[in-house]
């Protein structure tokens, strides 16, 4: 099953992935992570968006009014009948941009990092306790590799 991913750019100062590259790692995320989803899930949102929106969103639904790098919206509690979405991502290009320079990573690979991170929470995926942190990185690191990107939490 193959999932379409709507991509939105609501930052246009940042050179951003294409649609094609989102859809790849959404798509090798959800066959990786051999989790069933429905058969009536066929999308799935990344919304490219600025520091002060990420601020905004992470203050209104995290209660934390700081901005950040990536935030996810599943929908999971919506009847499928009424929503074929599986969630959306918000990705904050400032936030990427920064992190890859002070973390020594090629960009694209930290855009692939997030996009991953961040479909796994959508499949239920969590880091809230250290054990659920660990089986997700290595998840991460497993899906990345088969994209053909390296470890993001080896140390350089």
């Amino acid at each position: 099953m193959t999932i379409e991913v709507i991509l939105r750019n609501n930052t246009k100062k940042f050179k951003t992935p294409t649609q094609k590259k989102f859809q790849q790692w959404v798509n090798t995320t959800l066959v990786a992570s051999q989790k069933k989803i429905s058969k009536n899930i066929i999308e799935i949102g990344v919304m490219i968006i600025g520091k002060k929106q990420s601020q905004k969103l992470n203050n209104i639904y995290r209660k934390k009014n700081k901005s950040t790098n990536i935030l996810s919206f599943g929908y999971n509690s919506i009847p499928v009948s009424a929503f074929r979405s599986l969630g959306d991502l918000a990705i904050c290009a400032d936030i990427v941009k920064n992190e890859a320079i002070k973390q020594n990573k090629k960009i694209e690979s930290h855009w692939a990092h997030l996009t991953v991170h961040g479909t796994l929470h959508l499949l239920g995926y969590d880091h809230e306790k250290n054990a659920d942190a660990k089986k997700m990185e290595l998840h991460e690191i497993k899906i990345l590799k088969k994209l053909g990107y390296k470890n993001p939490y080896a140390h350089n």
